[in-house]
């Protein structure tokens, strides 16, 4: 059970990884003593390894930096109160 929970996290990562990059070849390698690896197929059977072997958590924080990043969401409260911090301070330095 142990092994099924830390692959689904990595493979989560490496999902997050593909719909970030609109690359379907993402893989991930998992070594017989229990370390992740990043690799992008390159076609022709051949692949490259992106990354050393790491721990899960190690891998998992590397996938999500790794590739474009998802834009933060932001409320069109939090632009109007920006805009109202950028009003107020701009008053300050007058």
């Amino acid at each position: 059970m142990r092994s099924s929970a830390r692959s689904t996290k990595a493979s989560a990562a490496i999902d997050r990884l593909k719909r970030r990059s609109g690359n379907e070849q993402y893989s991930m390698t998992l070594t017989s003593n229990g370390l992740f690896s990043l690799v992008l197929a390159l076609g022709a059977g051949e692949s490259e390894r992106l990354c050393e072997a790491m721990m899960l958590d190690e891998f998992v924080v590397f996938v999500n930096a790794y590739g474009p990043q998802t834009p933060k969401r932001v409320s069109k409260l939090e632009v109007e109160f920006s805009n109202q911090l950028a009003k107020a301070n701009a008053k300050k330095d007058v």
